[in-house]
């Protein structure tokens, strides 16, 4: 029993800790001999009957929870009951509003639940969903007052979150504050009553309502620490020299944060209450749980980005299937500022910031770190004196991309407007230029992402407000910008189409005029195979005898010279086909003409330093070579479009790439002309990839995220490029299927799946499976995502368990697996990598050995290894 003293220390503490969180503790209403009232609920965890009972069965643990705002419960749940799926949770307690009239109260969740305040029901959502919110009748609430209140919640499986918000009398909706809550009478608690991972990501901090004796050795065997879903390993704890009443707790890995210490996700700990932790009154602390945010500002980096300044931003050449010898890089250090919309360019103006480039705004190695709807950037130039520009030498200004509207200003002259996050685009801007001056060069951009008002452009996993399977938006300049000399007729692009069957591939020189001379060349290392030459305006064909063919064992490249006019450019081809055909009577997916089965990771392209850009070349190429030393074969880029050095990787490496359109916002009806916008971004991703032999596949949409006229879609796209497979909808058990394309596409987690009625033509492929998730502590985002959680001990055994049943469906007609995924992704924590890359979680000769075996026994006429009856 606590005397009045303590119940008066509670109170000064409680005070001081709501007020550091930016909430006020409730000034206490009735006579100074009552207890103080802890701001908090009650939490009840248990197990259900039987998966999907959705029932309260057996009480597994009883918590102090501080709100009910959790981005991710997976770890509470599994810290509470030993399982994260199929568990239940009853919090009780009181609710004070500060203001007097109309409250109104709304959840949202993964999976069901429901509220009850002051007895009667407010939200009833017993339903196995997620993600949908639900907003009760406004409740008439009196200052002052506290009222009961209940909120019951089931996890299902997968994912799990509970968000309880509401909208007080004249204002707009936030979360019910810890300050509104107080515990329900009888339930007593005198364990920690706040739980915080300090600023350094290194040190967990414990505040109690009593004055702590000195800990004793050996007390944090009995402590437990669950962060952003990972067991941490603890130090030694030590009494806070500043303060008696709280412990803090070594951490032996830094817990990941933000910048600015407001990183989502909280830090569970639990205490058994035997390490013989008192008071200095001598009275035995017992056990608890309690948990509390995450205020580190330690930021998760890979090894690369030490390597990476204003000098060595991205200094390769960055378009391997168009090479000139003379070029100059303009990555680097840039002016930049934040815009409004319809501010003029700031000509011949400094502007008060530096990014370096070309990393998002968004990005750690952006030097920002923030997020712009409308921005400037400004640099100068010169122009080398020796390109003789403006006698017979024009100058072209080269963007690899920038997301998403931009418009290019030299010298104060608009010379460029573009619109498309993933696309390249260049200017002439000779005719800008002020001979014999140094050169302004000025950029606008402007990229709504998913803002509610904006255009809905093509954008991927990208939001606003990330979260779960929903990453950082990557704004602005994000490839690479640089200029070179070219003369007057000049190609563009080359279009370079293999005919395995008829030894020859077709050159189209794209973006010059019609009848200046082309001569096309073909090496096989310093050998020279085959020259045509012709006119441009007319495609060339080069007879390439007995040509040695592309694939993911034999990843050969020819080089290419071409020459138009004075244009002098170079270039690399592979031989190689891809179809489906019937084999045995099954549609298969064929590779020069045999059958292949693929397997997969997805691969989502986010780096935690730089977001979309990596920040090397060489950790852009590392992700595709770990495909390659796990035994995979191939790659699907999951709604998201690289640079052109990541296909020229997976040319080189081997790797058949299955390229997905990026999506626009999921459950958002595009209007018609961010439908048009998203065939215009479509087609000029496959005009600048149609070259690259590693990319096999064309995904046009993605479990119906944005999807509109299905096969019609998919229809265009097989007509812009008749050599490759469409994929019309990866997840047709989330989408809808337009009943076109090459590709019969499920999805299934963690068990891979395929579509449950083929229709004998199109080739059938489980499009995405597994999400393993396994956190690395000191490795893995504050918050995590992951659709089952495994033993770090048997990682790999459940791996190759689910690749046992990839085999027995490839047995059935499946021709293609995709894992997900690579690497973790911020929240998403089932990579086979760290999302730091610095730790490869399976065991790779086991993995790579398992796999290889698959993929020769699948890639038969008829399958291998399948059971004979």
């Amino acid at each position: 029993m606590h005397t009045r003293r303590l119940r008066d220390r509670l109170a000064l503490l409680l005070a001081a800790a709501l007020g550091a969180a930016g909430l006020a503790a409730a000034p206490c209403a009735t006579a100074a001999d009552d207890p103080v009232e802890v701001h908090g609920l009650k939490g009840e965890y248990y197990t259900q009957s039987a998966p999907g009972a959705f029932d309260f069965d057996q009480l597994k643990a009883t918590g102090f929870d501080p709100n009910l705002d959790f981005d991710n419960l997976e770890p509470r749940l599994a810290l509470a009951t030993g399982q994260s799926d199929d568990v239940s949770v009853r919090w009780t307690g009181k609710i004070v509003p500060e203001k007097s009239g109309p409250h109104t109260f709304s959840v949202i969740g993964d999976n069901g639940f429901r509220l009850w305040v002051d007895g009667k029901t407010v939200i009833d959502h017993w339903v196995d969903d997620w993600d949908r919110e639900q907003t009760g009748e406004p409740v008439e609430l009196t200052a002052g007052k506290a009222y009961d209140i209940r909120v019951e919640y089931f996890e299902h499986y997968g994912g799990s979150n509970l968000h309880l918000r509401w909208t007080e009398p004249g204002g707009s909706k936030e979360p019910v504050p810890q300050s509104a809550f107080r515990l329900p009478d009888g339930f007593d608690y005198d364990g920690a009553i706040a739980t915080t991972v300090l600023g350094t990501g290194r040190t967990l901090k414990l505040d109690f309502a009593r004055r702590l004796a000195a800990p004793p050795a050996g007390l944090s065997d009995h402590l437990e620490a669950v962060i952003g879903g990972a067991k941490w390993p603890l130090g030694t704890a030590k009494r806070d020299p500043a303060d008696p009443r709280s412990l803090l707790v070594a951490l032996k890995e830094p817990v990941v944060g933000n910048k600015t210490g407001t990183a989502h996700g909280t830090a569970d700990v639990r205490y058994d209450g035997s390490g013989g932790l008192t008071g200095t009154d001598g009275n035995v602390v017992k056990g608890f749980w309690s948990s509390g945010p995450n205020r580190s500002t330690y930021e998760l980096r890979t090894k690369w980005a030490d390597q990476v300044g204003p000098d060595n931003a991205h200094p390769e050449y960055p378009r391997p299937q168009l090479t000139r010898p003379d070029w100059r890089n303009l990555n680097g250090r840039w002016q930049f500022a934040a815009a409004t919309a319809g501010e003029r360019p700031p000509v011949g103006r400094n502007l008060a910031e530096r990014i370096l480039v070309p990393y998002p705004v968004e990005s750690q190695l952006s030097g920002l770190e923030r997020h712009e709807d409308r921005m400037w950037y400004r640099r100068t130039f010169t122009v080398p004196a020796d390109w003789r520009i403006g006698s017979g030498k024009r100058l072209r200004l080269n963007f690899g991309a920038v997301d998403w509207r931009s418009e290019v200003y030299v010298n104060g002259t608009a010379v460029a407007q573009h619109q498309g996050g993933y696309g390249k685009f260049s200017a002439d801007i000779t005719d800008a230029l002020r001979p014999g001056r140094t050169q302004e060069l000025i950029v606008g951009v402007y990229d709504p992402t998913d803002a509610a008002a904006g255009e809905n452009p093509p954008l991927g996993k990208q939001r606003l407000d990330p979260g779960g399977i929903w990453y950082t938006p990557t704004s602005g300049i994000w490839q690479t910008v640089w200029m070179e000399p070219v003369a007057t007729d000049h190609v563009d692009s080359l279009k370079l189409t293999p005919d395995v069957a008829g030894s020859r591939l077709t050159v189209e020189a794209r973006g010059v005029r019609d009848g200046v001379p082309i001569t096309a060349t073909a090496y096989d290392g310093k050998r020279k195979v085959a020259t045509v030459r012709g006119r441009t305006g007319a495609p060339l064909t080069l007879t390439i005898h007995d040509p040695h063919l592309w694939s993911p064992d034999d990843p050969f490249l020819y080089d290419l010279k071409v020459t138009v006019g004075a244009d002098r450019v170079g270039s690399y081809f592979g031989m190689r086909s891809i179809a489906v055909e019937k084999v045995n009577g099954v549609p298969r997916t064929v590779l020069n003409g045999k059958p292949v089965f693929m397997m997969a990771t997805l691969d989502q392209g986010f780096w935690p330093d730089g977001l979309y850009t990596a920040p090397t070349d060489e950790a852009l190429a590392r992700d595709l070579k770990v495909h390659k030393q796990l035994g995979f074969n191939a790659v699907r880029k999951h709604i998201k479009v690289e640079p052109d050095r990541w296909f020229y990787w997976a040319d080189r490496l081997g790797l058949l790439v299955w390229q997905d359109m990026p999506a626009m916002t999921a459950g958002v009806t595009p209007s018609a002309d961010a439908r048009a916008e998203y065939e215009r971004e479509m087609k000029q991703m496959i005009d600048e990839h149609i070259s690259s032999p590693s990319v096999v596949m064309w995904v046009t949409f993605n479990e119906g995220w944005g999807q509109f006229d299905m096969a019609r879609v998919a229809d265009q796209a097989k007509a812009w490029d008749p050599t490759r497979l469409v994929n019309s909808m990866s997840g047709l058990n989330l989408g809808a299927d337009g009943g076109t394309g090459d590709i019969m596409d499920e999805h299934g987690y963690p068990s891979p799946a395929l579509p449950p009625r083929p229709d004998g033509r199109r080739a059938l492929v489980s499009g995405e499976y597994g999400g393993l998730g396994l956190a690395v502590p000191g490795h893995a985002w504050s918050v995590q995502q992951s659709y089952v959680d495994v033993d770090p001990a048997t990682y790999t055994d459940d791996y190759l368990a689910r690749l046992a049943e990839v085999h027995a469906l490839a047995c059935k007609g499946g021709n293609g697996a995709v894992y997900t995924q690579i690497s973790d992704v911020e929240g998403e924590l089932n990579g086979l990598l760290t999302y730091d890359r610095r730790v490869l979680k399976p065991d790779v000769q086991r993995v790579k050995a398992a796999q290889q075996a698959l993929i020769r026994d699948a890639s038969q006429a008829t399958p291998a290894g399948c059971p004979t009856t």
